[in-house]
């Protein structure tokens, strides 16, 4: 990213999808230099830590997912084992991140990179992320890769307990628009 697209750039581009691009435009040149500078060091220093990131979240997502299978449903599931299948699962990601770099490296306008949604592979893509943010985040979840890892997840659950495959998809699924909803809640404020 930081070759193809530039730190820089991205922050200039999250800055510009906020809420407080407005704010930044009416400050002195200089402050919004050092803003740009601070903004572009978060985001390397984030871009970097992305690998304990995931392992964070995939921590977290076990946590809840274990205890609501073990507590709904009653399945048989160890914490390890539901680690193992909310990681293995989640390798479809790899292919998203796979073709973000394709994209990157095939030219794409540095101004337009949007680093939260890089490829097409859900309906908020062609959508303006400034216009509607909790619509835009609804439809960033029709994405195929995640309802891709999420049958993963129900198809794993389902067959390391006594639990059907379509309630092991169904929980799965719920916590995830759970999830969205949230996240896109709170992005719309």
């Amino acid at each position: 990213m930081d070759r193809q697209i530039t730190f820089e750039q991205i922050s200039k581009n999250e800055i510009a999808r906020s809420s407080r691009a407005e704010q930044f435009d009416k400050l002195p040149a200089d402050q919004q230099e050092k803003q740009l500078r601070i903004s572009s060091s978060v985001v390397r220093y984030l871009s970097y830590g992305i690998p304990v990131m995931i392992l964070l979240y995939f921590a977290v997502t076990t946590v809840v997912l274990w205890t609501t299978f073990k507590v709904a449903v009653g399945a048989d599931v160890s914490f390890k084992q539901a680690y193992a299948i909310v990681f293995y699962a989640s390798l479809p990601t790899v292919i998203h991140a796979i073709l973000g770099t394709i994209s990157m490296f095939a030219g794409v306008n540095p101004e337009g990179f949007n680093v939260n949604n890089p490829v097409a592979t859900n309906p908020a893509y062609f959508m303006d992320p400034t216009t509607n943010k909790f619509l835009y985040g609804m439809a960033s979840g029709l994405d195929v890769i995640v309802a891709w890892t999420i049958v993963l997840m129900g198809i794993g659950f389902s067959c390391n307990s006594k639990v059907k495959r379509t309630t092991a998809i169904m929980i799965i699924a719920g916590w995830y628009v759970f999830w969205k909803l949230g996240t896109s809640a709170l992005a719309a404020r």
